[in-house]
């Protein structure tokens, strides 16, 4: 059926809920040692008997991928654990190779939290699957470098009402995971997957509820849950009952399909796993509330205050917090250039549209702190007129990349603003008398011909005159000649 408007969407209140897997930033499974590089190694060469599941091997967890769900824990505000332990969660499909996945049930590493005004059920770790080939001809095959890569799952409550809500929850978890350098989160690679329960009801009673897997991309994960939304409203009013089944997302079709029918808990056969101890991490030095806080960075709620409080317009600041990097030069910068919160926008200004082009045009190149304090240099001889904008411009690459000083380079290529009205009163006179047409035109009236020839006076200058005063002079001279 095609997704269609319908006059009987109040009667029915939408209640959804997002279940979001996002594989962690470690240097090895989680299990095993094995390299955590399940996307650029040649298939199946990042294994072992552990991953593999050989008979007699024993998993160990991975300390690293503990503390990133911790640190994830503590940024939603939630309930780290003082008790915890993995399960077994029984399933049987060819990418398990275990036929059971090692998960976490009752007592998940956190509970609770916020984000975006979205209530969090838990934040729990476990263990991803091998990846299934499908476009073999007639047959399947199976990569197992991604089998036992560490992988958070965080569940929220069923509170959200609309597909942009959902969006917006997505969004702002991948920038959290990418702000604290847990996950990069990429969607199109797999390492971040959104799946959606729905359902549908013409009161507050809960209804049959739907899951949408494996939605790879916030535009789908909109896409879908309106599509469902819609069709769930249908099958209502046209006397039907909604069957609790899993879902997948056709992207070219633009409706879900049928994939199965829904398990529940109770199909998995939880059990407690016994070749992992259970976790005291009260006992555990590096899980304590002191050791955590001093690894964690600025949340993007705290950046965004921030940036807000100095006059940064709202897209700069969201186009800073998606590029850490760039955030972090521009946190250096502004540190550098002390209370100045004119130097301090002038700087986001350069930073957010020329040194990004520069960015994305030359991918190789790449921001490195120790140049802030020339760039924040830089700045300070624009925002105090000793060089033109225009000259700032042309010295950002240097400055930026390479390190180089900027007053030492202003100096030495005779770019320092001329700002003596005496010294460039000789070379505004020429101009007039060389342009004459276009000074009867400025008399007569065209603002534009004023341009033209402040235009030339910087040119002439190669940019270091001060144009404001280019502009008293022109105008001076043109109304008393």
């Amino acid at each position: 059926m095609e997704t269609r408007n319908t006059s009987f969407s109040s009667k029915y209140k939408p209640t959804i809920g997002l279940e979001i897997h996002a594989e962690l930033a470690t240097n090895s499974k989680m299990f095993c040692g094995c390299a955590n590089n399940p996307h650029d190694a040649e298939p199946n060469t990042n294994i072992c008997p552990i991953c593999l599941a050989h008979p007699g091997t024993l998993p160990v967890p991975n300390k690293e991928a503990i503390k990133k769900i911790v640190m994830v824990g503590t940024a939603l505000g939630g309930e780290i654990a003082t008790y915890s332990e993995f399960d077994r969660k029984n399933y049987f499909y060819p990418d398990i190779p275990k036929a059971y996945q090692i998960s976490q049930y009752q007592f998940p590493f956190v509970r609770g939290g916020v984000l975006a005004d979205v209530a969090i059920t838990r934040v729990h770790l476990e263990e991803d699957t091998a990846r299934s080939l499908h476009d073999q001809g007639n047959m399947s095959i199976v990569d197992f470098n991604r089998a036992g890569v560490p992988l958070m799952e965080l569940v929220t409550e069923p509170v959200i009402h609309d597909a942009e809500t959902a969006g917006r929850f997505a969004r702002e978890l991948q920038l959290l995971l990418r702000t604290l350098g847990v996950s990069d989160a990429n969607m199109e690679r797999g390492e971040m997957r959104v799946e959606a329960n729905i359902s549908v009801s013409p009161d507050d009673t809960l209804r049959t509820k739907v899951e949408v897997k494996n939605l790879n991309s916030f535009r789908s994960v909109e896409a879908a849950i309106a599509y469902e939304i819609d069709r769930q409203i249908h099958i209502y009013e046209e006397g039907g009952e909604v069957a609790q089944e899993t879902r997948g997302w056709d992207e070219q079709k633009n409706v879900t399909f049928s994939q199965r029918t829904k398990e529940t808990a109770h199909d998995y056969r939880y059990f407690p796993d016994p070749d992992i101890p259970k976790f005291q991490l009260a006992e555990i030095d590096e899980f304590d509330n002191s050791r955590i806080s001093e690894i964690m960075p600025k949340l993007p709620a705290e950046l965004r205050l921030f940036w807000d409080n100095l006059g940064v317009k709202r897209d700069s600041v969201e186009l800073l917090l998606a590029n850490s990097s760039m955030n972090d030069f521009a946190l250096a910068t502004v540190e550098s250039l002390g209370k100045r919160s004119d130097a301090a926008q002038l700087a986001i200004n350069y930073l957010t549209s020329d040194i990004f082009g520069i960015l994305q045009r030359e991918p190789e190149r790449t921001l490195k702190e120790d140049n802030s304090a020339h760039f924040a240099a830089l700045v300070l001889l624009a925002a105090d007129g000793e060089i033109t904008s225009r000259v700032a411009k042309d010295l950002l690459s240097e400055v930026v990349f390479e390190g180089a000083d900027a007053r030492e380079l202003a100096e030495t290529r005779g770019l320092l603003q001329k700002n003596s009205a005496e010294e460039l009163d000789v070379l505004v006179g020429g101009i007039i008398a060389e342009h004459q047409a276009v000074v009867a035109e400025f008399k007569a009236g065209k603002d534009a011909s004023l341009q033209f020839l402040i235009g030339q006076a910087m040119k002439a200058t190669k940019g270091t005159a001060n144009p404001k005063i280019l502009t008293e002079l022109f105008t001076a001279k043109i109304r008393n000649g």
